[in-house]
């Protein structure tokens, strides 16, 4: 092109010249490939049916300060760092009442710390009771692994605590490429870091490429934030926050004003689907590759 006729861009990707005005026109790339990778919880999604491990630990640890917590009250934060799972609780108007009429004073973040250190060794020493996987977890994780999807995980457990669930799981046959805990970032959900340290450990990108699945609220908020296709699963995990003999015992009508409630509340925190369980996700993967196909984006 001789030099007269050279075009300059803006920052924007609008042509412009000495000569013509500035057009209306702005340019975006869009992201048509495949779907690349997946991020899944672990309690309540992968292994834990109903996600009771951290919940029953809860509770025992508000029960050695003579503060007694339900069960319900502990599952309110899930889905968080522990420590912070456990400043949250304490913020929790009844229970803050119920702790300053125990000890004259509202938890301090003395108290939050000390609980912190009664329920790391709590929770691992009752980890491997709860590590059985979810039924269709093997099956579904084998439809991910027969697209070509690379495998991350993100969770609010410790490191220490991680690596008995990761051996755990592995001598059930599960396996995934990589995994982040809140331990390992700056700050666990909702913020996005455990799953943008996943796309860079898988080495997978751009973030619209990749679905995060999740049992909770915070799950979704951190798929949503890290730019990600979002699937919320509302029986099996936190928000119905019961195990399959639980749900047996159930009436037909109890079950589904139960699950339509949790699905509400996924889908009004921003999920893009909401499904029972993790069996459920790999027929999901058609429609979003559908969407990215037609430029769509999270």
């Amino acid at each position: 092109m001789p030099p007269s006729a050279a075009v300059a861009y803006h920052g924007t990707g609008v042509p412009t010249d000495q000569n013509n005005p500035i057009m209306d026109f702005r340019f975006q790339r869009s992201y048509r490939g495949p779907l690349r990778a997946v991020i899944l919880d672990w309690a309540g999604t992968t292994m834990d049916y109903g996600c009771y491990a951290p919940a029953v630990v809860f509770v025992k640890v508000y029960e050695r300060k003579g503060v007694p917590i339900s069960v319900a009250e502990a599952r309110v934060p899930m889905g968080a760092h522990k420590k912070v799972h456990i400043r949250k609780i304490a913020q929790l108007p009844a229970v803050a009442e119920r702790w300053a009429s125990r000890h004259g004073q509202p938890p301090t973040e003395a108290d939050v710390e000390a609980m912190f250190q009664d329920f790391i060794p709590l929770q691992l020493a009752c980890l491997a009771d709860y590590a059985d996987l979810i039924p269709g977890t093997l099956e579904a994780v084998r439809a991910f692994r027969e697209r070509g999807l690379k495998i991350g995980s993100t969770t609010g457990y410790t490191g220490e605590m991680m690596a008995l669930l990761q051996a755990e799981a592995k001598h059930r046959g599960y396996e995934p490429d990589a995994t982040v805990c809140a331990t390992d970032v700056p700050a666990g959900r909702p913020e996005p870091w455990m799953c943008l340290q996943n796309a860079q450990r898988l080495g997978i990108y751009p973030m619209e490429a990749i679905v995060k699945v999740g049992d909770t609220l915070p799950d979704i908020e951190e798929g949503l934030n890290a730019g990600m296709w979002t699937i919320g699963l509302a029986k099996t995990g936190n928000e119905l926050g019961l195990n399959e003999a639980e749900i047996a015992k159930l009436a037909p009508d109890t079950l589904n004003a139960r699950l339509a409630t949790a699905t509400q509340r996924m889908a009004q925190t921003g999920a893009h689907y909401v499904v029972d369980g993790i069996a459920d996700v790999p027929a999901i993967l058609d429609d979003i590759q559908s969407r990215l196909a037609r430029g769509e984006r999270p």
